[in-house]
């Protein structure tokens, strides 16, 4: 499914399943001391959330790309909790943010690969801000395990997979909380009209004060989509 097209020699590996290697060009692991990595789909002029009632941006801005899907699926079964904020649970109802659900064919591979790392079947997911007005009767909290906590520092340890929203990795990355991140590049335009469709990073300034540099590890491509890895480690 995905064409490799660079990598960084040396990079950690699970081993994970041959099914998994075989869609995704190659191993996938973490360092034992990584704490957090996120992903997220842009357009080719930054756009990551559309904001647009009834419109779940994920699958308009990635064009439903098959490799996107299984991406998300692969990280979200490497992750021991997949992270978003209230406002991306708010926005996309009916979600489970689990690795079968977002790419079924590969299921039974994601839970090989979960059970090799001594994880339960599916990652627990962790909602960070106000949840009050959370819908308790949505999907997630019926068939997935939720956990609602008020800010960062409630966040539970472990390998985490935040996967948004835009002003929660903003928040992330101006703690330097933020090892790797993993980007979607799809080869679609939004265009902008309000200021209210977002960019990868809302809420916190970065330059020309602080500089966040990133080291690309891999690159991968799926027609004209491009699937890019960084670090952010110094």
């Amino acid at each position: 499914m995905l064409e490799r097209i660079f990598e960084v020699a040396g990079l950690a590996g699970f081993g994970i399943p041959a099914e998994l290697q075989g869609l995704y060009a190659g191993d996938l692991g973490f360092e034992a001391g990584l704490r957090l990595y996120s992903n997220f789909v842009s357009s080719l002029d930054g756009i990551v959330a559309l904001n647009r009632p009834g419109v779940s941006s994920g699958p308009v801005l990635s064009a439903r790309n098959e490799g996107d899907r299984f991406v998300m699926g692969l990280l979200r079964a490497c992750a021991e909790v997949v992270v978003v904020g209230a406002g991306t649970m708010r926005a996309d109802p009916g979600h489970l943010w689990t690795p079968g659900y977002i790419y079924p064919p590969a299921a039974t591979a994601f839970a090989e690969l979960r059970s090799r790392l001594g994880l339960s079947a599916d990652p627990p997911l962790c909602v960070v801000g106000v949840g009050d007005d959370l819908d308790r009767t949505d999907r997630a909290f019926q068939e997935q395990e939720v956990r609602v906590v008020p800010d960062l520092d409630h966040l539970p340890g472990g390998r985490l997979l935040c996967e948004g929203g835009p002003h929660l990795l903003g928040q992330l990355l101006d703690r330097g909380r933020v090892d790797e991140m993993f980007l979607t590049l799809s080869p679609v335009v939004a265009g902008r009209a309000e200021p209210d469709r977002l960019g990868m990073v809302e809420g916190v300034e970065l330059l020309p004060e602080r500089l966040v540099s990133a080291t690309l590890l891999s690159a991968r491509r799926s027609g004209s989509h491009l699937f890019l890895r960084y670090s952010l480690r110094g």
